[in-house]
């Protein structure tokens, strides 16, 4: 017998199913992960600006597919350069189940969140990655997809 209590329990699945898919297992995906460079209020100091143009030489041996980014002035400052070298545009997405997107967009593929702390931290635990997220100014977090759940996680920094 359905009583309310196990209705209402059941809600939140039958909400989950009108989402985005999860990563799938089969996805071979490298996702790498950086935080926005240095600020000063939305927009990047003169530290954050060096850290920036230094990205794309600590992400040489990386062939992009695609530059991924929400709508956030500092995450877009910091993706450009990048952007510049790659010849790569910066795709503007929701942070929302953005691990999903960037894996289904390109399964055998290579791409790179510019993101801020929380969304890193949120995007992080959807790849399923081990350990912590990258937090600070030139952290860089590079998830490789492996195909059935197993993760590789390297860890690079970037900056002045």
């Amino acid at each position: 017998m359905i009583t309310r209590r196990t209705l209402i329990a059941a809600l939140p699945l039958g909400f989950a199913a009108c989402t985005l898919p999860d990563v799938a297992p089969s996805a071979r995906t490298t996702v790498i992960m950086v935080r926005h460079a240095d600020r000063a209020g939305e927009v990047l100091n003169s530290k954050g600006v060096a850290r920036a143009a230094a990205m794309p030489a600590v992400l040489a041996r990386y062939d992009l597919d695609a530059i991924y980014s929400p709508d956030i002035q500092r995450n877009l400052e910091t993706a450009a350069p990048l952007a510049a070298a790659t010849g790569l545009p910066v795709t503007i997405i929701a942070k929302e189940r953005a691990g999903a997107r960037m894996t289904a967009d390109y399964p055998d593929g290579t791409v790179i969140w510019v993101g801020n702390k929380s969304n890193l931290r949120t995007i992080w635990e959807e790849l399923g990655a081990p350990g912590e997220a990258p937090q600070e100014y030139g952290e860089i977090g590079v998830v490789e997809l492996q195909g059935n759940g197993r993760r590789r996680v390297t860890r690079l920094t970037v900056g002045p």
